[in-house]
């Protein structure tokens, strides 16, 4: 049973040009015979299939990242978090897959994010329209799993 699962919609700035380029480059390649028009209509619909929207799943062990229709995803295993932090991200970080400073980012929209820090020094950036609380389940299981440990 997830401890922590929310999905995330790609926002308007996303949804709406990625549309209206779907419906022109649709209707010059359906209703003008434009060959490249239907490629890159179908271009754009792939992108927006894969990217419509951001699933975070917590459980004991694994974060889960799935974005879209569930081909991306991207599993984190909490064994090798050392901590996490809400963080907010650089705006020309942007949106979807990419590199950053120190590590990825996955993110659908907005700059909030929670950022895992990795045992060997690798960061992950998981965007979140609500961080306060991701970060705090993917805490409180940090320190379930230090306590044995200590104990």
């Amino acid at each position: 049973m997830a401890l922590y699962r929310h999905t995330r919609m790609a926002g308007w700035v996303i949804v709406i040009p990625v549309g209206l380029a779907i419906l022109a480059t649709g209707y010059f390649g359906f209703f003008e015979s434009h060959i490249f028009c239907l490629a890159l209509c179908l271009f754009f619909l792939i992108i927006l299939t894969l990217f419509f929207s951001l699933t975070v799943i917590v459980d004991k062990h694994p974060v889960r990242i799935i974005f879209g229709a569930g081909i991306i995803r991207k599993r984190i295993r909490l064994s090798g978090v050392q901590s996490c932090r809400p963080v907010r991200s650089k705006w020309y970080y942007g949106w979807g897959i990419r590199i950053i400073p120190g590590g990825m980012l996955y993110n659908i929209s907005g700059l909030d994010a929670v950022e895992l820090i990795m045992t060997n020094g690798h960061k992950y950036r998981i965007g979140a329209n609500e961080p306060d609380r991701l970060n705090g389940v993917i805490d409180r299981i940090l320190r379930e799993q230090k306590e044995p440990l200590e104990a």
